[in-house]
């Protein structure tokens, strides 16, 4: 069968552009010779819609825009991802669904088995599951539709203990199928595509003995990235297409091929991956929000130049802003490496020396914080002072303003609210500081963009003469390591003391992750690049007294 993968960005909410998009990609799949087509799950309202299932009329013009869709497709068959409501009176109230569209009707309907409610996922809010997968029949074909999840069904992938009885794949397996279709809406994040591709589309291929097409979702929506990479893969569970990572792709696949036809970028490069992603993330984000223009506070450290490359890209460099706020401490070095770097990147840069309006601040205060030692009150004046400062030029412009602290710093509170966590987006906020220096030798592979200082020099947020990252924290690559066990893998304080961590370093490093959860839940939404984040997939409270 000759199989068109429409592999699209859609927006959530966006009936009308959603739709145009569908009947474009039909159309130019169809003229390619497609004998059906396949879009990804909820491509009619786009993924995650979240609470805007529980509008009154949502789901309603869900329907009413599918229903237009399918009266535009004729005698190529088209599977869509959808909202179906749930006529019954029980249980939730809509279906996660896949129409199968015939000559100007919905001609059957699949709906998703197993609701992921773990991580990102809240579908069990939503959705009511179907008992088991739907198999069409077409043209001499019989087609099984599932639907993401319900082929995430692997002995090795910890979350198949969520789901008791019989797995979707192995009742389709007692059905023959000719063809299985997955429809999915996957977010991206590191590591994840080994998985996807040889635990779950090639292992369901092998199980059901016929060739298995997974077309996934691209672009960026809020925090979530959708890396798209849509593949088949025949009985064997041999790969024979892969499409683009990152972009659109739209693609006529023959099922039966025998040598793969594999674009180059669907192959896995973790530098090259994490780049891909935020510059997508950052970029939808933007544009599907209205924003046209971004704003980027450059300190002349790896963090802030880091993320001037990634709005650079996804921007352009003519719509992006670069700022240099220095205060009476800020280095001559810091000063230097912020313009060298809005020049390699062609940036406009501004400078807005700070001295004065930290003075003022200071000499307002004065009376009420006499005999009282300098501290950390002080030094925050200037953070505070340089996020008013780029929320005006934010406002005024209408431009965007990124936030430049990484995981690492989010994790432990190594910010200041209201200060250098000002901002509409934070685009590296789950990445790693050891993460950020590989990114940075990788965007410098070819010549050099980021200064050479800029990577080299001990890292500062300079709001005190001499200050260093060190003086507050373990070196960075004892701190990864210790904030990947106790953040993302839930280890305590005792397994990571029994992993070989110091004591003393250990009991710090989980103090201030876990006093700082009051910054993390006022802070801009994260790009989620990792198998767990701050923010929507991480839900600890801020007031608990639990010490692990």
């Amino acid at each position: 069968m000759r199989l068109g993968l429409a592999q699209f960005n859609p927006l959530v909410g966006d009936l009308a552009g959603n739709r145009r998009q569908i009947l474009e990609a039909y159309a130019a799949l169809v003229a390619q010779g497609a004998e059906l087509v396949v879009f990804p799950e909820l491509a009619v309202c786009g993924y995650p819609p979240r609470d805007l299932l529980f509008k009154r009329r949502f789901v309603a013009d869900v329907v009413e825009s599918l229903s237009q869709i399918a009266a535009a497709v004729g005698a190529v068959p088209a599977i869509i991802g959808t909202v179906e409501p749930n006529p019954t009176g029980r249980g939730r109230p809509f279906y996660n669904s896949a129409a199968f569209c015939y000559r100007g009707a919905v001609g059957a309907v699949g709906r998703k088995c197993l609701l992921p409610t773990y991580d990102v996922f809240d579908e069990d809010r939503y959705f009511e599951p179907a008992n088991s997968p739907v198999v069409v029949e077409h043209a001499g074909h019989r087609i099984g539709i599932t639907i993401c999840e319900d082929i995430w069904t692997h002995p090795m992938i910890s979350t198949r203990r969520l789901y008791s009885g019989r797995m979707p794949i192995e009742q389709l397996a007692d059905q023959k199928c000719d063809l299985m279709v997955n429809l999915s809406a996957s977010p991206w994040h590191s590591t994840k595509e080994n998985v996807r591709q040889n635990l779950v589309v090639s292992e369901a291929a092998r199980a059901l003995g016929c060739p298995v097409a997974y077309i996934n979702a691209v672009g960026g929506n809020d925090e979530l990235i959708f890396d798209g990479r849509s593949l088949v893969a025949n009985a064997r569970g041999e790969v024979t297409s892969g499409l683009a990572a990152f972009r659109e792709d739209l693609a006529v696949v023959d099922t039966a091929a025998r040598s793969p036809r594999l674009d180059p970028s669907f192959a896995t490069d973790e530098l090259r991956d994490m780049f891909d992603a935020l510059v997508l993330g950052l970029r939808d984000y933007a544009h599907k929000s209205g924003f046209k223009r971004a704003l980027v506070a450059l300190s002349g450290g790896i963090d802030s130049a880091v993320v001037g490359v990634i709005a650079a890209a996804a921007f352009g460099a003519e719509n992006v802003v670069g700022v240099s706020l220095p205060s009476s401490i800020s280095s001559q070095h810091s000063r230097d490496d912020a313009r060298l770097l809005a020049q390699n990147l062609g940036i406009r840069f501004e400078t807005i020396a700070i001295a004065d309006a930290v003075a003022a601040c200071e000499t307002a205060l004065a009376p009420i914080f006499a005999g009282r030692p300098r501290d950390v009150a002080e030094e925050n004046i200037q953070a505070r002072v340089r996020g008013v400062l780029m929320m005006a030029l934010s406002n005024k412009f209408n431009s965007l303003l990124l936030t430049t602290g990484n995981k690492s710093e989010t994790a432990v509170g190594y910010c200041t609210l209201y200060g250098d966590m000002a901002g509409g987006l934070a685009v590296i906020s789950d990445v790693f500081k050891t993460q950020v220096y590989a990114l940075s030798r990788w965007i410098n592979r070819d010549r050099e963009i980021i200064p050479a200082s800029s990577i080299s020099k001990p890292p500062s947020a300079e709001l005190r003469p001499g200050q260093v990252d060190q003086d507050s924290l373990p070196p960075y690559d004892v701190l990864d390591l210790i904030l990947k066990a106790y953040v993302e893998e839930g280890l305590s304080r005792r397994d990571l003391v029994a992993q070989g961590f110091n004591e003393a370093v250990v009991n710090d490093v989980v103090r201030k992750v876990d006093l700082n959860e009051y910054k993390r839940k006022q802070a801009a939404p994260g790009l989620k690049i990792t198998p767990l984040a701050f923010g929507v997939g991480r839900r600890i409270p801020i007031v608990q007294k639990y010490v692990s």
